[in-house]
């Protein structure tokens, strides 16, 4: 069964859609026959997309905008099924650099909320409207865009805490919505961007080096990302309906490597019950706990 066949006939709102991985991903579910919505903030950038899908022979529609903002996100919605009859596919690639330098000592509150609504902000929005029409129908495929910044590896502040919170937002969606048969999941990408290349990115990535958050597998890798048509296969993936019975997945995607985030779960590091126990002493924990972070 070609991907084509899949998905032929679907359509799609891809927020972030004019540039990088949302434009990958655009082009490619074009090429499927699905048909989009391009969104993103520079009307030249996505007039451009559009008009590469359709003169590929694709269906697109564009809608400019920033999709943090509710009325945007409702819009992008309304478009897709006014003008293609359905929306089957909701994909957020849309997002923002963190600030050159930035960090906790450096960041300032209004970069910070910038950075969580762009990434958060876009998901909650557009899953909101999405997941209605999607639930009502009984069937949809949302893909949001992480990213394993929210580690902590890479330093920042709103970038990982907004990607880390589109990871926990897209969970419990998966949960709730899993009954209505509608797939909620996490792709974060690895890929050669103009959020990823210049010469702030590459002394921040040497940096991180330098400090010892990234060994020297991960730079050299961050320094040399495959180009944004490497990820776009994975989200096409998820929105079909190969992909009928996954929900709830984070994946990662990063040229030609593929992988998966388990879901955490604690260790049990210790346990006492309440009924007939005192709580933990200060000792307790520091015995307990301490003897637990220093195995390799």
């Amino acid at each position: 069964m070609t991907g084509h066949s899949v998905l032929a006939g679907q359509a799609a709102v891809v927020s972030g859609g004019s540039r990088g991985v949302g434009r990958a991903v655009a082009e490619l579910l074009g090429e499927l026959g699905v048909a989009v919505v391009v969104n993103g903030r520079d009307a030249a950038a996505v007039e451009e997309t559009v008009a590469a899908i359709t003169s590929s022979g694709g269906r697109a529609k564009s809608l400019v905008g920033a999709a943090d903002q509710e009325a945007v996100a409702a819009a992008l919605i309304e478009t897709c099924t006014a003008t293609f009859g359905r929306l089957d596919i909701l994909i957020n690639c849309a997002g923002i650099a963190e600030p050159p330098g930035s960090s906790i000592l450096s960041i300032s509150p209004d970069d910070f909320n910038q950075l969580i609504s762009a990434h958060l902000g876009t998901a909650f929005h557009t899953c909101r409207v999405a997941a209605r029409v999607m639930a009502a129908q009984g069937h949809g495929a949302i893909i949001n865009t992480g990213s394993v910044a929210f580690l902590g590896d890479y330093g920042g502040t709103g970038y990982p805490a907004g990607k880390g919170a589109v990871n926990a937002l897209t969970m419990a969606i998966a949960a709730e919505l899993k009954s209505t048969g509608v797939r909620a999941n996490v792709v974060c990408p690895g890929a050669k961007t103009r959020l990823s290349t210049g010469l702030d990115y590459e002394k921040h990535i040497e940096e991180l080096h330098r400090r010892g958050l990234l060994d020297e597998v991960t730079m050299r890798a961050s320094l040399d990302s495959a180009p944004p048509e490497y990820v776009a296969p994975i989200y096409a993936y998820l929105a079909s309906d190969l992909a009928r019975d996954m929900t709830g997945q984070i994946f990662v995607a990063a040229g030609g490597f593929v992988g998966r985030f388990d879901k955490p779960a604690p260790s049990v590091l210790g346990y006492r019950d309440h009924h007939d126990s005192p709580p933990w002493s200060m000792h307790e924990l520091h015995t307990m706990l301490g003897s637990a972070t220093a195995r390799p």
